[in-house]
């Protein structure tokens, strides 16, 4: 049969147009379909989201081209240090801490708003000829046929491709549709995200300070600036979320400390429900899933971003090589080292996180000792120190070419 293009993309995030750009890049032709308007994550204020970006993540942008445009607006993170106590406590006795000098690698990894990435990776994918980019439209239905996949859209246009991959989110409609089931909870817990602007240098610190409620993360913007990821309980958080911002600076300081002297807002305030979602497969004839479609997880160590580019990477290198070697990129036999790559990894470490949040978020004292005299043993021991450091990074191992910094 023919095809309208060889890959269609349904999800215009960020996980959907690095992997349409890495597969354009290596000569396969890419139709991207974003349900959300064109543009519409282009304002020029911050808007609560940034990412922590690993140190692999950062070098598969680079191998896409991407990072020259956007290093400068990128903080380098030099250390994270992790701790566990109450408000108003300060961090308990023992603390780890992740120092970029022990991986020899350059910076832990990189700050880097949202707003900044969606510009790069739009702005590539409507330069590049083998991608096609539909923006305000969804995918509304899917058939397999032989040799491809027949896929329909909310305008009522026909599209058919090699393969469908799910890039739509942990409500994945592309997984739905394929017959994917997902196991998962809620955490009954709820992020509250804001920049926060402080008197004293962050010197490219980020925090990860473990309360009885939920972790609290902040994270190193350029200039004077944090991002706060602030996990409470759900019926706390929405009370938090509905007070004026004095009253959320109020409470927000004895959690924060004063190590970088007075703070205040720069900026609006979010909230995001937290949820954990796994996909009991990530490929299905002529389907394949990535990111948030594969597994939403909990943002606790900010590797939400990082395990979706992860399977961009995977995925794409997986694809190229079948498409060289003249095999058919949407059989299952190919898809299934896709999904043999990449499941373990990402499930073990989905639940790994999911682990340590249940473990820190309770002021059980035996749990609590017990916690914070592993985190001793792990800041005393350095080749421990170093393995999770590399894992964090993505460097761990053998990744993905595109992880190396290595084009396909």
């Amino acid at each position: 049969m023919t095809h309208d293009s060889d890959i269609l993309i349904a999800g215009g995030g960020l996980n959907g147009p690095a992997l349409g750009l890495a597969l354009a890049q290596a000569g396969m032709s890419v139709t991207v379909v974003d349900a959300a308007p064109a543009r519409a994550r282009e304002a020029d204020d911050f808007d609560g989201r940034a990412y922590a970006l690993a140190l692999g993540s950062q070098r598969l942008l680079a191998a896409l081209g991407l990072w020259p445009g956007l290093a400068a607006s990128a903080q380098p993170i030099s250390a994270v240090v992790t701790s566990d106590g109450r408000p108003g406590e300060g961090g308990a006795p023992f603390s780890m801490r992740f120092d970029s000098a022990e991986m020899d690698q350059g910076p832990v990894g990189y700050m880097l708003e949202d707003r900044f990435l969606y510009r790069a990776l739009l702005a590539a994918i409507e330069a590049h000829p083998r991608i096609r980019l539909l923006t305000g439209i969804e995918v509304t239905g899917q058939e397999v046929l032989a040799g491809g996949v027949r896929v329909t859209l909310s305008d009522g246009q026909a599209l058919t491709a090699r393969l469908l991959v799910g890039a739509d989110g942990r409500r994945s409609g592309v997984a739905e549709r394929a017959g994917i089931k997902r196991q998962g909870w809620v955490y009954g817990q709820t992020a509250l995200v804001a920049a926060i602007a402080h008197d004293k240098p962050h010197n490219g610190v980020a925090h990860q300070f473990f309360m009885t409620s939920g972790p609290l993360a902040i994270l190193p913007l350029p200039g004077n600036r944090c991002s706060i990821v602030w996990s409470e309980r759900a019926g706390a958080a929405k009370a938090v979320a509905a007070l004026p911002d004095a009253d959320f600076l109020a409470l927000l300081r004895p959690r924060f400390g004063d190590f970088l002297g007075e703070i205040r807002l720069a900026g609006p305030r979010f909230t995001y429900p937290l949820n954990l979602t796994l996909a009991e497969a990530y490929v299905a004839p002529r389907v394949a899933l990535v990111g948030d479609a594969a597994h939403g997880v909990h943002p606790i160590a900010g590797q939400g971003l990082n395990l979706g580019l992860r399977d961009v990477a995977a995925l794409a290198e997986v694809l190229v090589g079948a498409a060289r070697r003249g095999e058919d990129i949407g059989a299952i036999d190919v898809l299934e080292r896709y999904q043999g790559w990449r499941r373990f990894d990402a499930t073990a470490l989905s639940l790994g996180m999911d682990a340590v949040n249940k473990l820190f978020s309770n002021d059980n004292p035996v749990l609590r000792a017990g916690r914070d005299l592993g985190m001793g043993v792990v800041q005393a021991l350095a080749p421990l120190r170093r393995g999770f450091m590399r894992q964090a990074a993505g460097v761990a191992g053998t990744p993905p070419r595109l992880m190396q910094g290595r084009a396909l």
